[in-house]
Formats: structure tokens, C-alpha cells, sequence
């Protein structure tokens, strides 16, 4: 009995395997979103105000982030949690595949969402104007939060691994 649920158990990882799948149709609709400032954007490139070319930018820099994110986490969560990547040697194979213990893909995640919120934090900066000073306060201070739990997250990490 005991080894039956243990099999199951074992075997019940499968369950993430669409979930990572359905990962790459997250990482096709960020791409489409991409794709969709982009053609917004294009046209109107020696129309707009230097400002409005930098927060376009950084949304662009923003969709690209979190794309990178997407694939991290798909590729390292499925070699992490359900199974090894079976890629043959002829394959182009990303140098990081296999290197990406759960601590390791936990820091990548924790520092791109600061990456993120920074550049979030930046357009907001950029267009401050538009923002109330109340609202400013709450994205510095969500911010500060995101950065110094990812600072005590690599903190924890470094005095485990020794």
C-alpha cells in the first residue's frame, strides 16, 4: 500500500506538465502584446515627445522582462519538478537548462520582479505629472517592499547554503 502511494505520488508531477505547457501560450499572448505596441508605436516614431519614446521603451523593456521571466520559470520549474529535458546533442541547447536548482530559479524570479517593478517605478517617475502623490507614495513604498524581500530572500539563501 505504502509503495502504491508513493508511485502515485511520484507520478502525480505529470499534473504540472500542461501548466508549463500552457506557459508558452502565456509567453505567445506576451508576444502579441508586444508586437501590438510595437505597431502603435512605429507610425507615430518622429511624431512623439521624447518622453513618450522613453516610457515606450521601457514598456517594450518591461514585455521583454517578464517574456524572459515566463521561459525561466517554464523550462527550470518542468527540469525542477517534473522531468529532465530531453534534448539531443545536435539540438541547440541553452548553456543555464539543468543548472537551476529551485533556489536558484527562486532568486532569478525575486530579482526579475524587481527589475520589473523598477522600470515600472521609472515610468511612473517619467510621467509624474499624471500621478497623485498619495498613489506615488504606495508604488515607491510596494517597490521597497519587493526589493528587500528579495534582498532578505538571497540573504536566507546564503546562510543556508553554508
Amino acid at each position: 500500500m505504502e509503495h502504491a502511494i508513493e508511485r502515485l505520488m511520484y507520478a502525480s508531477r505529470w499534473i504540472l506538465a500542461p501548466i508549463y505547457a500552457g506557459m508558452g501560450l502565456v509567453l505567445l499572448a506576451l508576444s502579441v502584446k508586444f508586437f501590438e505596441e510595437l505597431y502603435h508605436f512605429l507610425p507615430h516614431i518622429f511624431e512623439i515627445s521624447e518622453t513618450d519614446f522613453i516610457l515606450t521603451l521601457l514598456t517594450l523593456i518591461d514585455l521583454t522582462l517578464v517574456g524572459s521571466l515566463i521561459v525561466l520559470i517554464m523550462f527550470s520549474g518542468y527540469e525542477n519538478f517534473v522531468s529532465r529535458l530531453n534534448i539531443s546533442d545536435d539540438t541547440e541547447k541553452l548553456d543555464w537548462l539543468g543548472t537551476h536548482d529551485y533556489a536558484a530559479m527562486k532568486m532569478k524570479v525575486a530579482t526579475s520582479i524587481v527589475a520589473i517593478s523598477s522600470i515600472h517605478l521609472l515610468k511612473i517617475f517619467m510621467n509624474i505629472n499624471a500621478t497623485a502623490n498619495d498613489k506615488l507614495l504606495w508604488y515607491v513604498v510596494i517597490h521597497l517592499t519587493l526589493v528587500i524581500s528579495a534582498l532578505f530572500m538571497g540573504y536566507l539563501d546564503k546562510l543556508t547554503k553554508h
